[in-house]
């Protein structure tokens, strides 16, 4: 092969590439915003010529599967959290799956979650942070949010407290810093694994250090509204070697084996093991020590997630520039209460959550449909309540799940609560509209 004209080709590829980026890709991201006209998305992709040469640098290799660029992307990732390990998977509801499965492994012992123990979660949230507890056969145990932040209610942990408990396992909501002080001093005292749903915080912080590095295990997802993107995607992460074995062996298919594809043999054992009732010497590539899955991703979504890391501190900045701004068009508006942080933390914001106060004259979803026909996209609080939903009809509260104490604000939430975007794509003149209608739309209302 004559390296130097395909490294010329290569590069002539990228230049291309870039030109592309700039003729069609520019224009539609940096294009006139015309109130009324155009629409105000609650989040999207944000990328450049960068994410498109990374892309095509890895379509060119073809690879396809993990290999280099997910390599770095896992190094990377760990290093900004804050944890020795990262895994890279297919979504950030594979990422939930995996941190929860991974602690139901036989290689923890006593700690392990069995089918039957108590996991201490909130209703209020992305159904993926529950989905593995319920289907895997454990009662998730629910827990009320606090009014101002949305997130779990630490005063009531205590109470949700059992001795069939074994985990907590609650996201970060939007953006906000649940106290994961008070959190992780709750599980060190009854001895539970904290699963630290960071999917919604990516460069959130709490108490100086990054959220999604205070937990057993932290995960993430990359799908295009959130902080960063790899198209579909996700990330668990970990420092406890064990927990990482698991992880790992659990994603890749639950093979003992931990060789890279491409590789074999790096344990240097691979044919002189004894593995359970299996032949000695049973090739080590094809013994399995846990019931797994294949979550992994692709190299080309960890290229696009590599240059979108190097954004994401601008990102964050971004984000929490534009959460100040809307909140100081919004804050003070009497129907509406605004979403608060902990002092302790630094919000990586995901989205900007309103909701009724008492003296609204409207619904929020009259509110919202206002928004929507003036192109402003809304969200409702995810679930809301997820007990409330279809895919709890024929489960039993006491049985299958828990509820410990009334649920009020999280039905508050369910009710009368919305959120808007602030995303690092949004410009100034798409946060003064958002803010300029929902004024308009509440004074119209308090003259009613």
């Amino acid at each position: 092969m004559d390296e130097v004209k395909a490294e010329a080709l290569r590069q002539e590829i990228f230049e291309k590439v870039r030109e592309y980026w700039r003729l069609v890709h520019a224009p539609a991201q940096n294009g006139p915003f015309r109130p009324g006209e155009s629409k105000v998305n609650y989040a999207g992709r944000v990328f450049d010529d960068a994410e498109m040469v990374a892309l095509t640098d890895a379509a060119l290799e073809f690879w396809l599967t993990a290999g280099r660029f997910t390599r770095h992307f896992e190094q990377e990732l760990a290093a900004f959290v804050g944890t020795e390990h990262a895994l890279l998977v297919n979504s950030g509801s594979s990422a939930n799956l995996l941190a929860f499965m991974t602690l139901t492994s036989p290689l923890l012992g006593e700690r392990r979650v069995r089918r039957g123990d108590e996991v201490i979660t909130v209703a209020c949230g992305f159904p993926t942070t529950v989905a593995p507890i319920v289907q895997y056969g454990a009662v998730p145990v629910f827990v009320d949010v606090e009014p101002e932040g949305a997130n779990i209610d630490v005063a009531r942990l205590e109470e949700a407290y059992s001795p069939k408990c074994r985990a907590v396992m609650i996201a970060h909501t939007l953006g906000n810093p649940f106290d994961v002080v008070a959190v992780r001093a709750f599980c060190e005292r009854h001895k539970l694994w904290l699963v630290e749903d960071n999917c919604d915080a990516l460069g959130s912080e709490y108490a100086g250090r990054r959220t999604g590095g205070w937990g057993d295990i932290g995960t993430s997802s990359f799908y295009p509204p959130h902080h960063l993107t790899t198209g579909e995607g996700g990330a668990v992460y970990m420092s406890d070697p064990v927990l990482y074995k698991i992880a790992l062996s659990m994603r890749d298919w639950g093979r003992e084996c931990w060789c890279a594809p491409g590789r074999d043999n790096s344990c240097g054992c691979r044919f002189t093991k004894q593995f359970g009732a299996l032949p000695a010497g049973y090739d080590h590539k094809y013994v399995y020590s846990h019931f797994g899955y294949n979550l992994k991703a692709t190299d080309l979504q960890a290229a696009v997630g590599c240059a979108q890391l190097e954004k994401l501190p601008d990102f964050t900045r971004r984000r929490r520039e534009n959460y100040a701004y809307l909140l100081a068009g919004l804050d003070g508006v009497p129907e509406l209460a605004v979403f608060r942080a902990l002092p302790e933390a630094e919000p990586s914001w995901f989205g900007f959550l309103m909701t009724l106060t008492p003296r609204a004259k409207f619904t929020r979803n009259e509110l919202a449909q206002h928004l929507e026909k003036h192109g402003i996209q809304t969200r409702n609080l995810f679930a809301g309540n997820l007990t409330k939903h279809p895919c709890f009809e024929g489960l039993a509260e006491g049985t299958d799940y828990r509820i410990a104490g009334a649920l009020t604000n999280t039905d508050r939430f369910m009710n009368d609560a919305l959120w808007i975007g602030l995303y690092p794509g949004m410009t100034r003149k798409k946060l003064d509209y958002m803010v300029v209608c929902i004024l308009e739309f509440t004074r119209l209302r308090r003259g009613r």
